[in-house]
């Protein structure tokens, strides 16, 4: 079995680490390839080959939120079809809307490919913010695709509408711990790029104000230029220097101990798909606090798995908070919660959750031939 995984880029990204953790794990099991529209040096470890496009999309862009995406990515998209007529692949996985939008085309040109979609985020971002400016072209994509795969109920229930054959599995777990936090630190930990009203994060240091004395926030994650000068002003704005310490980007050894030391985990986000460093933190079982949206409530449901506060309401949220601040019997308690949900993210589950859908898609093509 030939799988052919397309990203934009393999630059730090969620998308690009869930497609990353998941295409490893797959080599134990099919022939894998990773596809790269632009020609950038991988974050990410590959355990895969890396193919870029013959020619590569121009500039420096995380995700392409344009329009006319057959226009602007013309070339990449007839190098692409070219690579998978002439490679021989049964399936394609496309990650995220702008892929998704080339399935049209790579399905006429490949009549017998299978194409597998992958959504990332949630239903209502990606169509009324991310690819609104694309919205016929990704949704032409949804409907021609033989799978939809989705992170969440919300999302399986409104992407259904373009596709009935839209399953749900989970990102597998990125980081796996070498050891658990004893939630004795007075630590929260937050991991997020610095994307401002994405992740949240005017909301989170306008909590940090209401810290105790003794108890601050570590923050791991990095962002473009006016994103950390607004990070900065925002610091000085609630007047919480002293409340924050700032990590930039980590990873491998030093993103483990980012989640060893601290006592509790929160999440801010205004929106998310299914946001991995939930996952990861409840993997070195930490409670979680997080401001409610579709991914959030997908991983602590109604306050089972983890503390979910009103979205955008950082008076509940900070309430939340304060409950695992001053009891660590309490942080124990959703400890073992983050231990429980997290056996549903193993790797060994999800992707034999991949498996049984590509697996479907290959018998499909053979039918066909």
């Amino acid at each position: 079995m030939k799988i052919l995984i397309v990203l934009e880029n393999v630059v730090m990204d969620g998308v690009k680490r869930a497609a990353t953790v998941m295409g490893n794990a797959l080599t134990e099991h099919a022939d894998v390839t990773y596809y790269s529209l632009k020609d950038v040096t991988p974050y990410y470890e590959l355990q895969a080959k890396l193919v870029v496009a013959k020619r590569p999309a121009p500039g420096h862009v995380l995700n392409y939120f344009g329009e006319k995406p057959y226009e602007k990515y013309s070339e990449q998209i007839e190098d692409l079809c070219d690579f998978i007529q002439n490679g021989n692949f049964q399936s394609v996985v496309l990650a995220a809307g702008l892929t998704t939008s080339f399935a049209p085309l790579i399905k006429k040109r490949v009549p017998n490919l299978q194409i597998i979609v992958w959504m990332h985020n949630n239903y209502k971002t990606y169509m009324t913010q991310y690819y609104q400016r694309m919205r016929e072209e990704f949704v032409s994509g949804l409907k021609i695709a033989d799978t939809v795969v989705v992170l969440t109920n919300s999302d399986l229930n409104n992407y259904r509408q373009f596709n009935a054959n839209t399953v749900k599995i989970y990102n597998p777990l990125t980081l796996l711990p070498e050891k658990q936090s004893d939630l004795k630190s007075h630590l929260i930990a937050f991991t997020a790029r610095i994307a401002i009203p994405h992740k949240g994060i005017d909301l989170l240091l306008e909590a940090a104000q209401f810290l105790p004395t003794d108890w601050k926030i570590a923050i791991a994650g990095q962002g473009v230029p006016e994103q950390m000068t607004l990070f900065r002003q925002l610091i000085e704005k609630f007047d919480v220097a002293d409340k924050i310490i700032y990590r930039g980007a980590l990873k491998d050894s030093a993103l483990q101990a980012h989640y060893e030391t601290a006592s509790i985990f929160v999440s801010t986000s205004r929106w998310e798909g299914m946001p991995l460093v939930i996952g990861e933190a409840m993997a070195f079982g930490l409670p979680i606090v997080a401001m409610e949206n579709t991914g959030s409530a997908e991983f602590l449901g109604h306050n089972q798995y983890g503390l979910l506060t009103k979205a955008q309401d950082v008076p509940d949220f900070v309430r939340g908070l304060n409950k695992l601040m001053v009891s660590e019997p309490l942080r124990h308690a959703y400890a073992q919660k983050s231990l429980e949900r997290i056996q549903s993210f193993k790797i060994e589950t999800v992707i034999q959750q991949w498996l049984a859908v590509l697996t479907q898609s290959d018998s499909n093509s053979a039918a066909t031939k």
